[in-house]
């Protein structure tokens, strides 16, 4: 088996006018979970789409479980679990029914891991898909890959329309893959998400990677916003001199900053130092994350896949 079970090299892909992939690059290491990152219509889903096959690129090079992505496509197709960010079914067969043909080209379910995913993920799978929420089809074809003997997950934000309890039986789903020493592509625009699963991530921007490594090596991704309102005349001095507080601000009473969320410890027992009235710590979205890191070049890839 190749150290890499994804190898995408320089792959282009236009859409009309559209270059959804503009020479980007993927390596996902085997056995590993590797977060695939970007705002909503940087080429995420174009690129899962080219890995199965399902598209051809332009030009470039993608092989997965070393085998060419386009040409060797029923063959990896048999290896490889996909679960879309939008699952649409037949809505007059059941849930059980759309299970069953999902899994039939992995040689079907084992039964009991099938009923145990059921059981997890609170499916009922006697009803019509046609009955179904959203988050329900997306249980649907959770339980149909999971419950595949796949090495390779390709996952397209997975917990559209899951509640947060769904969400964590999702996260704690994945860790057994990584155990078994399956490989998962996490596609998604949730940082925490990726965060919690994640060995090691690749950002994709307007169709290119900008970034690749370890969350503790792309250290400026995981900071947490910070908020708080203090009548402290220093309270501005002594935050700004902190290294792990970036990007501070004041104004009549309220400080603004950011902060190395490996440092939020250090930070709160300085807020109760100084003496706050309120304070709220939120992550930043990654659409703000990216607009900070990034800035305009962000806006110029809206319009890809």
């Amino acid at each position: 088996m190749t150290d890499f079970a994804i190898e995408a090299s320089d792959l282009v892909k236009t859409f009309g006018p559209t270059r959804a992939l503009d020479g980007f690059n993927l390596r996902v290491p085997t056995g590993s979970v590797t977060g695939f990152l970007g705002p909503n219509g940087s080429g995420k889903s174009t690129t899962i789409r080219v890995l199965l096959g399902m598209l051809r690129a332009d030009s470039g090079t993608a092989r997965v479980l070393g085998q060419d992505a386009w040409s060797d496509a029923v063959g990896i197709h048999r290896r490889v679990a996909y679960v879309p960010g939008d699952t649409n079914l037949w809505p007059n067969l059941t849930g059980g029914e759309a299970i069953d043909i999902l899994t039939r080209l992995h040689g079907g379910a084992d039964n009991a891991r099938r009923s145990e995913l059921l059981e997890r993920f609170e499916l009922d799978p006697r009803k019509k898909a046609r009955t179904y929420s959203k988050g329900n089809r997306q249980k649907v074809a959770l339980v149909a890959a999971l419950a595949s003997d796949a090495e390779l997950f390709l996952l397209d934000e997975p917990t559209s329309g899951l509640d947060p309890l769904m969400e964590a039986v999702f996260t704690d789903e994945v860790r057994k893959l990584r155990a078994a020493g399956r490989t998962v592509l996490l596609s998604s625009h949730i940082l925490a998400e990726v965060e919690k699963l994640c060995d090691t991530v690749t950002i994709i921007r307007a169709g290119r990677d900008v970034e690749s490594g370890t969350l503790a090596e792309l250290r400026h991704l995981t900071r947490s916003t910070v908020t708080a309102t203090t009548h402290a005349t220093d309270a501005a001095e002594r935050f700004q001199r902190h290294e792990h507080v970036h990007d501070l601000s004041r104004e009549d009473g309220h400080l603004s900053f950011d902060v190395d969320n490996s440092h939020t410890s250090e930070v709160l027992r300085l807020l109760a130092d100084v003496g706050v009235e309120n304070v709220t710590i939120a992550p930043p979205s990654l659409e703000e994350l990216f607009m900070r890191h990034y800035g305009d070049d962000v806006s110029e890839g809206a319009g890809s896949k």
